[in-house]
């Protein structure tokens, strides 16, 4: 037996556009401290001497923490979830704008565990309370989650190249009291937020969740998709800075092109779940996973003036897979919404964290031009994992 549809009533069918802004834009206040390292990553090279293998390594520092997200879902399904999404983000600003000042390899390692605990404290519990004000557009709620993180994404490199223009890498801790006052407005505002009714959504599930072979079944095609996408994703996202400023360009410019690869992502994660809701998850994935290798080669062989079409192009593919990733979870209709959750996001953090390391040893090993169109080419193995992934989503007709 397959995973079931769970076909929301009229009542919860209604679109919360309130709510749903509210916690993506606690997404986007979040996240705009978490794109930090990135760009920082030439500056923090040249003073520690780091090797890109060992870039890897810090990569891999922030995601290891979320190896703990199925004990954090599991314990977001007992508590006021609301609490993780109005503290996390505290804790996030302050550990990513000492990363500046950091004197050497461990005490970068240090603080980025931090930020990622944080950071599995927000994000496990997020999508759940998206879920519940979306109603039957998941999808489209998933969108708008996901456009905060990606706008956060977009906006953290401008804000921290900025800084460090002005203050230098010493200074990076100047933005630090910009997101404390940040978390302090959303407590302000998230504190009235109606939490989940707990019992509601395990008594709905108790007629409708998914089978344990049903949810294995779409895990190993989630699986499959992220393990060969994940590599250009983030020789793309992670190493584009360093890419560009050993070719010569300056680290304002690599910066302003990270942007672009970003703001072209939270455009299509805009986008892309709201068609999703219309043409079915499946369908929408394979277009992206088939478009996505040509993308990727393009912006790898071809200079000029088509650099910035390809890069906004192959912003808008790595990224609008994920709001449809999250709906196909957060639809398969489980007792325990928060646990399932974080899963797939445990799931999505050790294969980002494997893509990271490759990409690192084969920087260092290849150089990172070449490096480039071998993940390129590795994306195109992911299209037969996505006729694993369900096809409609729940409200389609």
């Amino acid at each position: 037996m397959g995973v079931r549809e769970n076909r929301p009533g009229r009542r919860d069918a209604d679109f919360q556009t309130g709510n749903v802004t509210l916690i993506s834009l606690a997404h986007l206040s979040h996240d705009v401290y978490s794109a930090f390292l990135a760009p920082l990553l030439p500056l923090l090279i040249a003073k520690l001497g780091l090797s890109l293998s060992a870039v890897g390594l810090l990569d891999v520092a922030r995601k290891v923490p979320q190896l703990s997200n199925p004990l954090i879902g599991l314990l977001a399904d007992r508590v006021c979830v609301k609490w993780f999404v109005i503290l996390a983000p505290a804790v996030t600003a302050t550990a990513m704008s000492l990363l500046g000042v950091a004197p050497s390899f461990s005490v970068l390692f240090i603080l980025l565990l931090i930020s990622g605990f944080s950071a599995a404290a927000f994000h496990v519990p997020g999508p759940v309370l998206i879920k519940h004000h979306s109603g039957a557009r998941t999808g489209r709620g998933m969108s708008f989650y996901m456009f905060g993180g990606e706008l956060a994404r977009t906006l953290g490199p401008l804000l921290i190249t900025a800084a460090v223009s002005w203050w230098g890498l010493e200074g990076s801790w100047r933005v630090l009291p910009v997101g404390l006052l940040i978390s302090v407005l959303l407590f302000s505002r998230l504190r009235g937020l109606a939490p989940v009714p707990r019992g509601r959504i395990r008594q709905t599930a108790q007629s409708t969740g998914p089978t344990w072979r049903g949810v294995g079944r779409v895990f190993s095609g989630l699986a499959g998709f992220l393990l060969f996408r994940t590599a250009f994703k983030s020789a793309l996202t992670l190493f584009l800075p360093t890419y560009l400023t050993g070719e010569g360009h300056s680290l304002w410019g690599a910066g302003i092109a990270l942007s672009i690869v970003q703001f072209s992502g939270a455009i299509g994660t805009l986008g892309a779940g709201w068609v999703a809701d219309r043409l079915g998850h499946r369908r929408v994935l394979l277009v992206i996973t088939l478009l996505t290798p040509l993308a990727a080669m393009g912006l790898t062989f071809l200079e000029g003036a088509l650099t910035l079409p390809l890069l906004v192009l192959s912003g808008v593919l790595i990224f609008a897979s994920s709001p449809i990733l999250l709906a196909v979870v957060q639809d398969l209709g489980s007792s325990r919404p928060a646990f399932l959750n974080s899963l797939y996001m445990t799931l999505s953090i050790v294969i980002s964290g494997l893509g990271a390391l490759l990409v690192g040893s084969l920087g260092d090993r290849l150089g990172l031009a070449e490096t480039f169109r071998l993940t390129a080419l590795l994306s195109a193995v992911a299209i037969p994992f996505v006729l694993l992934i369900p096809g409609r989503s729940p409200d389609s007709p």
